[in-house]
């Protein structure tokens, strides 16, 4: 990490620091996971400016709405715009508080706003690369948790003979939203790393079925 990397690091962990709430799923180890996803996705876009990432992934959750907020679609307008406020009164380099801006208010999924820079298409396939995988699958159900839901349909896990609802089966987010991941990551080395990520998802799922108990078993 550069001297201005560097120097900025430690200041945007306090800053987001000092927002973090009582999400297990969005605290600062999120942050950490998401910049290091970030700095893989660099290795193929050298031209992208490391401190504008580094600045979006550490402040993309200054303002975190519960998933099943209405206004949960507007929480990334209004961390962009505090982040941007927070970061000119520490002397952040005017003319990145823009494209920063940019990069946090197009990583969410519920805002629906397309990147239009490197920098911000990295930091969304970055933050939606910690919702796969190992970890990812561990934030799905603390997530569910938290939201009341239960583990899984009890008679079809599968969604075979009803409609998905991720709002009641945690299970069921695997197909509603993250199996659709990859496919909308912005850069070719995202999608790469999120079918991989995704391919850990599917496989837990199988393994989960196969174990679920349908029925109470004969005596």
């Amino acid at each position: 990490m550069n001297s201005l990397l560097s120097s900025w690091h430690p200041r945007l962990v306090a800053l987001a620091g000092a927002a973090a709430a009582d999400d297990g799923a969005h605290d600062t180890n999120h942050l950490h996971r998401v910049w290091r996803n970030a700095t893989l996705l660099m290795d193929d876009y050298p031209e992208a400016d490391a401190l504008v990432v580094l600045a979006a992934c550490y402040l993309h959750d200054l303002v975190n709405l519960p998933k099943n907020s209405p206004e949960r679609h507007l929480a990334s307008r209004q961390a962009a715009r505090l982040a941007s406020r927070q970061l000119a009164e520490l002397g952040f380099p005017q003319e990145k508080l823009a494209a920063t801006a940019h990069a946090i208010e197009t990583h969410s999924f519920s805002a629906g706003i397309q990147p239009e820079t490197i920098e911000a298409k990295i930091v969304q396939d970055a933050d939606r690369l910690d919702a796969l995988g190992a970890v990812g699958l561990a934030r799905m159900f603390y997530t569910a948790g938290r939201m009341g839901c239960a583990l899984a349909h009890a008679e079809d896990p599968m969604a075979l003979h009803r409609e998905l609802d991720d709002k009641a089966y945690s299970l069921d987010h695997i197909d509603v939203k993250l199996a659709t991941l990859p496919g909308k990551m912005q850069t070719a080395a995202g999608r790469r790393l999120g079918q991989s990520r995704l391919a850990e998802l599917i496989a837990f799922r199988d393994s989960f079925i196969a174990e679920w108990a349908a029925s109470p078993a004969t005596p």
